[in-house]
């Protein structure tokens, strides 16, 4: 399993100390230090069958320079502002060893992608 946090994120906290309690097995990945390639961002978004535009924190300051509560819908140029400014990502994103992937932000998501884990 992977997950992509910021430590600094108290629902990363949170999922963090939840698949301990579970005794799940993962990797952490400061994604702010270590940004996903587009095409690793492409794949978490089409296993979470969202749009980059679903999982963007529009409230961060570099998204107001960029305008990109207006910029139009094209999945392209937001993956690759989201790449340049992985600060824009919303977090934590769990990947299980499935495949299944969530934005663990909620119990329920949080459930959901432990049902989808192996421990290890």
């Amino acid at each position: 399993m992977e997950i992509w946090i910021d430590p600094s994120c108290s629902k990363c906290r949170m999922a963090t100390e939840a698949l301990d309690e579970a005794g799940a097995g993962y990797v952490v990945r400061h994604y702010l230090e270590d940004p996903p390639t587009a095409e690793e961002l492409d794949a978490v978004l089409h296993r979470l069958r969202l749009e980059p535009w679903d999982v963007a924190r529009i409230n961060e300051p570099v998204a107001e320079e960029l305008g990109l509560a207006q910029l139009p819908h094209e999945r392209g140029r937001w993956i690759e502002l989201m790449v340049a400014n992985p600060v824009l990502i919303q977090r934590p994103i769990i990947t299980a060893d499935d495949g299944t992937t969530v934005v663990g932000r909620s119990e329920a998501a949080l459930h959901r992608v432990l049902k989808g884990s192996t421990s290890s």
